[in-house]
């Protein structure tokens, strides 16, 4: 028997079989597919891109092998908003392809807590210290991106969709 982690995708399409490079280049982690075991998140991001979109939000429900996906690919795992985790962001969202070579990544968010240091950073004005001296202050969520195709299928299982409700 395996260990699952059960884990979330937000948006508003219901994914059975998720593919990688089909989302927005320059995201944190790459152009994989974007999970989270952590359903609040899931379902703040769908609520999001329902309003953009005017439609409603779905989370996506998997099980992860997660150990088996880290003990066969190559993984970078970051488990603080720190030095390591905003070159990394940082460089991916300009385009730098830091994630090129890996088939799993899991970490903070760079989302509305925080992007705003993220792009203070990213543009100059202020310095990596400045940067990581204000997001000390926030306990980072968690994302994991899988960027292998292969790994995707082989260890990411559809559970269900739940339909958000407005009153969740």
């Amino acid at each position: 028997m395996y260990d699952v982690l059960t884990v979330y995708h937000g948006g508003t399409d219901e994914i059975k079989s998720p593919l990688v490079n089909v989302g927005r280049p320059n995201l944190d982690f790459g152009p994989g597919f974007y999970i989270t075991d952590l359903y609040l998140q899931a379902k703040e991001w769908a609520e999001q891109v329902a309003d953009l979109r005017g439609t409603f939000p779905i989370v996506s429900v998997y099980h992860l092998r997660q150990q088996d996906v880290l003990g066969c690919c190559n993984s970078k795992i970051f488990t603080a908003y720190d030095t390591d985790w905003l070159e990394f962001v940082t460089s991916n969202r300009l385009g730098k392809e830091a994630w090129k070579g890996l088939d799993y990544v899991e970490g903070g968010v760079a989302n509305d807590r925080v992007i705003n240091t993220v792009r203070l950073y990213m543009t100059g004005f202020i310095s990596a210290d400045e940067a990581l001296r204000r997001l000390k202050y926030y306990k980072p969520t968690n994302q994991i991106c899988i960027l292998n195709q292969q790994l995707l299928d082989e260890h990411l299982t559809f559970v269900e969709t739940i339909k958000v409700k407005n009153d969740e």
